[in-house]
């Protein structure tokens, strides 16, 4: 729960319609509010910045990317809350994956995404982010057309003009988000040490929110006795809220938790106490889950592919940087029913490969399906293994050895 993403009670399915029973917004779109007033005051503009930018961390923390950030999609409650809304085109982050729809309304998607490209889903939003506050301090938008391919061609080579009148922490934050190169692009974690941003931030947006799933773990005792004022009776009310049972009896506590943290909006919200000593996370990690290096990408993925060759494994290329593995350790030689690539002399498998077809349920059950992608970071690249299926001590032992015949790492 996030108090500024809107609430999805419940959902009722019929034969012909599907019903969604969402929080009550009072106050409309963004979007209005933003063409009645016309450009906000600094202070007002980055009082919405602040509870998009934490609700949109939220999601990714949750491994949520929402992919269509716009005014339309920004509801107000009857203070004048954000609550971000209408995650239709959303999507779920998978580790080692890439995603690659082309959705979003045009004027406020990435670059990446009009070109097609594969992304990871955080660097979209981020973009879109961007283009919500040059909308909220100028009260137009950054990149706006009639002419569709105009509108891309200025997004893909992001041509916008800043206006005179943004103050200089306002014309530094905003460049920083619409970068074409989303390698470049800010992230969440360096927009929310922003001087910009840190200026007048709220006590309970100031810390990252709870871990979602130890938050629903936890029954609070006084909103619990305030239902229990109401008509029911507590065993019934826990057992409820224990299975996750979409009825009266735990949806009333929900509207009740609701109401309590629409106070505390703009104060301090129950339940960050524990949260306030850990402080801002770092802007950048120290560390990564992978193997690094600083060697030109082809020469990498050339000592791969005659790594994976000396370990009999076998594999199909997805991409110039990504590929799916089979290893089976139990076979000694896997030459047999593989295709030879006349680029790289090494083993492929087709669509029908005869290494699980042919060996049955035993064999099968020591077959190691995993995945290779070579990343780009900021300096180097980062290789990545990713196990897909099989027992992971067997994927264990592949990785050491693996990392035993890679020579340029």
């Amino acid at each position: 729960m996030h108090p500024h993403i809107i609430r999805l009670y419940d959902v009722i399915e019929t034969t012909t319609d599907i019903f969604l029973v969402m929080e009550y917004v009072k106050s409309g779109e963004l979007f209005d509010y933003i063409v009645e007033k016309g450009r906000l005051q600094e202070d007002e503009a980055r009082n919405f910045f602040q509870q998009i930018i934490s609700g949109v961390e939220y999601c990714h923390r949750n491994m949520v990317v929402h992919r269509d950030l716009k005014p339309e999609n920004l509801l107000l409650d009857s203070k004048c809350n954000v609550k971000i809304a209408d995650f239709g085109l959303s999507n779920i982050m998978r580790d080692g994956h890439f995603l690659k729809t082309s959705c979003g309304s045009p004027k406020y998607v990435a670059p990446e995404v009009i070109c097609g490209k594969l992304y990871a889903g955080p660097e979209v939003d981020v973009w879109s982010c961007g283009v919500i506050l040059y909308a909220l301090l100028c009260g137009t938008l950054p990149f706006d057309d009639e002419n569709v391919p105009n509108l891309f061609k200025k997004i893909k080579g992001g041509i916008y003009t800043l206006s005179s009148h943004l103050s200089p922490g306002a014309r530094d934050l905003i460049p920083r988000m619409l970068v074409v190169d989303p390698m470049e692009r800010m992230t969440i974690p360096e927009i929310r040490q922003h001087p910009w941003f840190q200026a007048h931030l709220p006590r309970y947006l100031a810390v990252p929110p709870p871990d979602t799933m130890q938050q629903a773990r936890k029954i609070d005792e006084e909103i619990l006795q305030e239902v229990i004022r109401m008509g029911f009776e507590r065993n019934h009310l826990v057992e409820s809220l224990c299975n996750r049972i979409q009825k009266e009896v735990s949806i009333s506590p929900t509207h009740c938790l609701d109401e309590t943290v629409s106070y505390c909006v703009g104060h301090r919200l129950p339940g960050y106490a524990d949260y306030q000593a850990m402080g801002l996370r770092g802007l950048e990690r120290k560390w990564a889950l992978g193997l690094q290096s600083g060697a030109h990408p082809r020469e990498i993925m050339t000592e791969v592919l005659k790594a994976l060759q000396a370990l009999n494994v076998c594999w199909k290329e997805m991409g110039h940087y990504n590929m799916t593995c089979k290893w089976l350790p139990s076979i000694p030689d896997l030459n047999e029913g593989m295709l030879s690539s006349p680029v790289h002399n090494n083993h492929y498998f087709g669509d029908e490969s005869p290494i699980i077809e042919n060996d049955g349920v035993t064999k099968l059950s020591n077959v190691v399906k995993f995945e290779v992608q070579l990343y780009k970071t900021r300096e180097e690249y980062l290789l990545d293994l990713q196990r897909v299926q099989g027992p992971q001590f067997l994927f264990l032992d592949l990785c050491a050895a693996f990392l035993s015949k890679l020579q340029v790492l």
